[in-house]
């Protein structure tokens, strides 16, 4: 995907109040289609509105992202299903790990996205869900200062703490199927555990380099 593309993803969604003040629980009782729109709204404004942010301050958009994009995404339902099948051959603590380094990665992705927001805004499509729906998908479009719009939709599933991400389409590409064929070249190669490596040697990576470094 597009630098662009993974920016969107993370400010509308998934997203994932300011830096300094503690997120408030996911609302159980808030539609879907609302709470992306206001996450994104909060997430949006906040960075255009910090500077710290936009120059790349680590901790304020570590911060950020941790306290107000994370807690609304199902980082474990999103690694079981770019598993796939190997998902359940591995073992529990396999799974754990695998977890935990896939939703440090989220964070650097969404990390490294924030501080390049400029004069982005979003623009919601009707939801097409029935109330009695637990699994739906909400519809947007981001429109930039140059270009065409955007197309950004987003994959949602009811558990017992509400609303959660698990899925984003950005340009016709879902996330999770992107990760998935790295993740099952990278098991056919080295098992598991060789993702899992993988994985942690890509976080101590990116761990190393300033957020809004560019992409290579």
């Amino acid at each position: 995907m597009k630098p662009i593309a993974h920016l969107i993803a993370t400010v509308a969604s998934v997203a994932f109040a300011t830096s300094v003040i503690a997120a408030p629980a996911p609302a159980t009782n808030e539609a879907p289609d609302v709470l992306v729109k206001r996450i994104s709204a909060e997430v949006i404004d906040t960075v255009k509105a910090d500077k710290d942010i936009q120059a790349g301050n680590r901790n304020k958009i570590m911060d950020l992202v941790n306290s107000k994009i994370l807690p609304y995404v199902d980082a474990e339902k999103m690694t079981a299903q770019a598993a796939g099948r190997f998902w359940r051959q591995a073992t529990p603590e396999q799974q754990k790990r695998l977890s935990e380094e896939f939703r440090t990665l989220l964070v650097y992705t969404y990390s490294g996205a924030l501080s390049t927001i400029k004069n982005e805004t979003v623009e919601f499509k009707p939801m097409r869900a029935s109330p009695t729906d637990t699994d739906v998908e909400v519809r947007s479009q981001v429109n930039v200062s140059r270009g065409e719009p955007i197309t950004l939709n987003y994959r949602l599933a009811k558990g017992d703490g509400g609303w959660k991400i698990y899925d984003i389409n950005v340009l016709g590409a879902w996330l999770v199927e992107t990760y998935k064929g790295t993740f099952t070249a990278e098991i056919n190669k080295s098992g598991i555990d060789g993702l899992i490596t993988r994985l942690a040697e890509r976080n101590k990576q990116l761990a190393s380099k300033p957020l809004n470094a560019p992409k290579k």
